[in-house]
């Protein structure tokens, strides 16, 4: 089994429930070809480098997955069916990190600044 990182882009649109089920679908699909999920990670919704299918912004998700490459094949077979999801990438990396990823580090980071501004 190999390891795997994979960030999906869900349009805006989308309510926080939709994205957590597109989430869920793709855990589902890693765990019915033997595979398991280390980490998920909703990174919110963030600005695109560019509009995407009318998509100015996004819900980020990232997935920490171990799993065989029929898994990923079909993963990213269902993200190029779904019609939510605007881009993918998915990433074979040597070992699996449970720490909170750079994107969820940001949010913090700006979360806690926003919040010493305040008082």
């Amino acid at each position: 089994m190999n390891f795997y990182e994979a960030v999906f882009i869900i349009g805006q649109d989308a309510s926080s429930g939709h994205v957590e089920s597109v989430a869920q679908e793709a855990i589902s699909v890693i765990k019915s070809f033997g595979g398991e999920v280390a980490k998920t990670e909703f990174c919110g919704i963030k600005l695109l480098a560019y509009p995407i299918k009318k998509n100015k912004r996004g819900h980020y998700v990232l997935l920490s997955l171990a799993s065989n490459s029929e898994g990923i094949k079909e993963l990213e077979r269902k993200f190029k069916l779904n019609e939510d999801v605007i881009r993918y990438l998915i990433v074979k990396v040597d070992r699996l990190d449970n720490t909170p990823s750079a994107l969820m580090r940001k949010n913090f980071k700006e979360a806690t600044s926003q919040e010493q501004e305040k008082s």
